[in-house]
């Protein structure tokens, strides 16, 4: 690993890890009978129910740290037996304290509206209030306490196994990587996202070839895992009277429906941006139309004009000052928190065997410290993830001394942390006077292939969960059906610029994103949050460093109201209506006249 775990333990399978371990789990027992006699929520039991809700909180802070660490060790090396086993382990402490969550929801719901509210007022409660009302409103969709907790019991070895099941064939996973120049090599599959990042696009095509050879095998399996993952989630929310599968992804993201449809009704009616962004690029790198794997990659630095220099792998070392130099021009505080990170070694980023694909950051609540997962390949693109996920651990921090029930964000909100860093990134490099003028262009180029993606492909997605899961409520769907749900999905969303050949038919394999089981409808999350960044940053840039004090107590109260309510006490616009994500998608207009102006005529005419 690079990173160091030791503010976590000293060492997996040390004698504070497992004593930890150890005491969590009888702690959680010993909770659970404490639960089994607690009086219903009343006037006379107000007291006896503060003490039930701290002791949960503090419960909930330690599995979450132990979680944290699991999940970093397990990320790190998924062909490590005993990280597999603390996987499993960490699943079922996380059923012990669904069921203690269960026995809380129905204890508010039995209360009265009046005393219910009395007790909010109290001043332990201070700052768990959002949560405890979303518990409440939990209740409407229950089933009985028995079924509730059969439900927990059996996603051990349901839907939660179905999801490790996923990280631990696509961790031990390798391909084979065939060089324009004859070489070839077996490959880690977490090496595979940076090389279709690569600027050679029969490099591109080679990744994508090679990806796909090594999921083949592995696609019955892999379609037996979603369609129990899509079938336990069909059938608990029939239990539990949600109107359609969508609405449990609505109450996870804290949205209305009024917003999601505000957003892709927006993302719809402005589709000319993204898809004249995607018509330069498949000029720039001399294509009629683009095939899949060339969403992600960037524009050709010779067509852009950017010298030699720029065309190299960036260092681990020169990305670090990238960052910290592009967020210190614009965002002093967060430089300075980005260079602790790096400096007590809180990113793990090398490529290695056994290491999973992907990128993530992961939190404690309980040593208040943070930790960020990626594969680095030297790719602007790497580049922008690590400011990405270090928007997430900026986030975690500013909420650094709220009570864990204060913290508990959705998606939605999370996102916009993130992208809102890689704006800055993009913003502070253009404007470095240590860079070419032309590799400014590149980094605004990369903005607008981050746009392209965040309207395009992350509609595909949506696109093909939906239609899956419309067909899934009918039964099975196979491993050629899904494929062809797949490809139908990126040409609704891409359009005439996607090549009727060029489609990924097995991206519901080899995204991580489908089989993730915590959260349901795991991607539109990321559009969302990055108009929502895009318009934060519009306020950035209207107001400079005045905002950013409006900015944190955005993600201060993140985890305190619906994210429509959040955005309209910190900004003062309505999401539910569809120009403030107009208006989003809009703001691209400027980057995208200038990346226009600044093409080389070697890429020819505008289209």
């Amino acid at each position: 690993m690079d990173w160091d775990l030791t503010a976590y333990f000293p060492s997996f399978g040390s004698p504070e890890h497992l004593e930890f371990d150890q005491a969590l789990g009888s702690d959680l027992s010993r909770f659970a009978e404490r639960l089994e006699a607690l009086a219903p929520l009343a006037r006379t039991t107000f007291d006896v129910w503060d003490d039930a809700l701290v002791a949960y909180e503090s419960l909930g802070v330690r599995l979450e740290h132990l979680r944290s660490y699991v999940s970093a060790c397990s990320a790190s090396d998924g062909r490590n037996p005993e990280y597999r086993k603390a996987d499993a382990e960490i699943i079922l402490r996380h059923a012990q304290l669904a069921k203690l969550d269960i026995r809380l929801m129905s204890g508010c719901a039995g209360a009265s509206e009046l005393d219910f509210e009395e007790w909010l007022s109290r001043p332990r409660l201070a700052g768990a209030e959002y949560y405890l009302r979303r518990l409440r409103e939990r209740a409407r969709h229950s089933m009985s306490m028995a079924q509730e907790d059969l439900a927990t019991d059996l996603g051990t070895d349901g839907i939660e196994a179905w999801g490790r099941l996923y990280d631990q064939l696509t961790a031990t996973l390798s391909f084979e990587m065939s060089y324009p120049d004859g070489s070839s090599e077996r490959l880690p599959m977490s090496a595979r996202r940076s090389l279709l990042e690569n600027e050679d696009r029969r490099v591109r095509k080679a990744a994508f070839e090679g990806g796909h050879a090594a999921f083949r095998p592995l696609l019955p399996t892999l379609a037996a895992a979603l369609n129990h993952i899509a079938g336990t989630r069909l059938t608990l929310s029939a239990r539990r009277g949600y109107a359609d599968f969508l609405e449990p992804a609505l109450v996870q993201g804290g949205l209305s429906r009024a917003t999601l449809d505000a957003m892709w009704a927006a993302v719809e009616r402005e589709r000319a941006i993204p898809e004249r962004i995607l018509r330069i690029k498949a000029r720039a790198l001399g294509v009629d139309r683009l095939a899949w794997f060339d969403l992600a990659a960037p524009f050709p630095r010779s067509i852009i004009g950017a010298g030699a220099a720029a065309s190299q792998p960036i260092e681990w070392a020169r990305a670090t000052s990238m960052v910290s130099q592009a967020f210190l021009r614009q965002y002093p505080a967060l430089a300075q928190f980005f260079d602790a990170a790096i400096e007590k070694r809180w990113v793990d980023f090398q490529r290695r065997d056994g290491k999973r694909p992907g990128a993530f950051c992961t939190s404690s609540p309980l040593i208040k410290e943070s930790r960020v997962f990626m594969t680095f390949q030297g790719t602007s693109g790497d580049v922008s993830t690590l400011a990405h996920e270090i928007g997430h651990a900026w986030h975690g921090h500013v909420l650094g001394s709220a009570r864990y029930l204060a913290s508990r964000y959705p998606m939605t909100l999370a996102e916009s942390a993130s992208t809102f860093a890689e704006l800055m990134l993009a913003d502070g490099l253009a404007k470095d006077p240590s860079l070419e003028p032309l590799q400014g262009a590149l980094h605004a180029a990369n903005v607008l292939n981050d746009a392209a993606t965040f309207l395009m492909d992350i509609p595909a997605r949506f696109f093909f969960e939906r239609a899956f899961y419309e067909e899934r409520a009918r039964g099975q769907v196979e491993p050629e059906r899904l494929a062809e749900l797949m490809a139908a999905a990126q040409r609704r969303a891409v359009g005439e610029v996607l090549h009727p050949e060029g489609v990924d038919p097995l991206f519901w394999a080899t995204k991580l994103h489908f089989f993730i089981t915590s959260v349901s409808f795991y991607n539109f999350p990321y559009t969302f949050g990055y108009l929502l960044s895009r318009g934060l940053f519009a306020e950035f840039q209207r107001q400079g460093a005045e905002f950013l004090p409006r900015y944190e107590q955005f993600l201060r109260r993140s985890a305190s109201a619906d994210a429509p309510e959040v955005v309209r006490q910190t900004l003062g616009v309505d999401l539910e209506q569809p120009e403030f994500w107009q208006r989003s998608i809009e703001s691209l207009k400027g980057p995208l006249e200038t990346l226009e102006a600044r093409l080389s005529p070697l890429a020819g005419p505008s289209p």
